[in-house]
């Protein structure tokens, strides 16, 4: 079998402090297993784009590239960006992993080196199975995770694991048609997905990984989340179809474009 083409896909907003530690973790064994890799820059207001550029000058051998955002179309705005580049540049998978180095792509080697990975849709990192590992994490935290987890288990009649680790392997043939466009460019943008991978059956598989907070900073207020998790579950509860179906952004963005700000990749894109 072929080799296929792995994109790693990186979101990042104001992760100065995070951002070297994150791409160091793509020198490891599982640079072996990626072609090419991609930061989606949502206009961070701090140095986040100065740092990535100047650890990609020191590392030229890194096929990597700095995609600016031309608005600020926030976390599900910037995974629509990097789907459309992985399909439109002929990749077969793409990896998310986020910025602020809570979580460790090498959590994916075993699924990648064993080539089970091939067997799903989606491979969804999760921190609240067996055989994953939390540092940092609040217990109040943890057992609401494990509550939300339940009731969306229980209103999609599957096992969910983890709602949103910012951990997940996609293949791109699931991207191609663009299913996800209508969803909310917001934080729940990862609920959405999950949703209709059941809704339309994809073959999905939940994986322990290991997550921790230490300097990262979250823009997840709990409280009114969680009520607004609680309206999803009811909306999908009385009408799946037309919640998948609708237009759930505020900003109906005809097109999510960017600039490719930097790059160590000598070719068009």
């Amino acid at each position: 079998m072929s080799k296929e083409k792995i994109l790693v896909f990186i979101p990042v907003y104001n992760c100065e402090k995070q951002i070297p530690r994150v791409l160091e973790q793509l020198n490891g064994e599982i640079k072996n297993y990626i072609s090419e890799i991609i930061v989606v820059n949502n206009i961070s207001t701090d140095n986040t784009a100065a740092v990535v550029e100047n650890y990609l000058k020191q590392h030229p051998d890194m096929p990597c590239s700095v995609l600016t955002n031309d608005k600020n179309y926030n976390l599900g705005g910037s995974h629509k960006v990097a789907f459309g580049y992985a399909v439109k540049n002929g990749f077969d998978y793409v990896i998310v992993l986020h910025g602020d180095d809570q979580g460790r792509i090498s959590d994916f080697l075993p699924l990648i080196k064993s080539g089970e990975y091939r067997n799903y849709d989606c491979c969804l990192g999760a921190r609240f199975m067996k055989g994953s590992k939390l540092e940092g994490y609040s217990k109040i935290r943890i057992w609401g995770n494990y509550v939300f987890n339940a009731i969306f288990s229980l209103t999609v009649h599957k096992s969910i694991k983890d709602l949103g680790s910012g951990l997940n392997m996609y293949k791109s043939e699931l991207l191609k048609d663009g299913y996800y466009i209508k969803y909310p460019d917001t934080l729940y943008f990862n609920d959405f997905m999950i949703m209709a991978s059941v809704y339309y059956k994809h073959k999905m598989l939940f994986y322990p990984i290991s997550w921790r907070e230490e300097d990262q900073v979250s823009n997840n207020k709990l409280i009114s989340f969680s009520l607004s998790l609680l309206k999803l579950v009811f909306a999908y509860t009385f009408n799946r179809k037309k919640l998948l179906s609708s237009d759930m952004r505020t900003d109906k963005i005809s097109d999510y474009t960017y600039k490719i700000t930097y790059s160590n990749i000598n070719r068009e894109v």
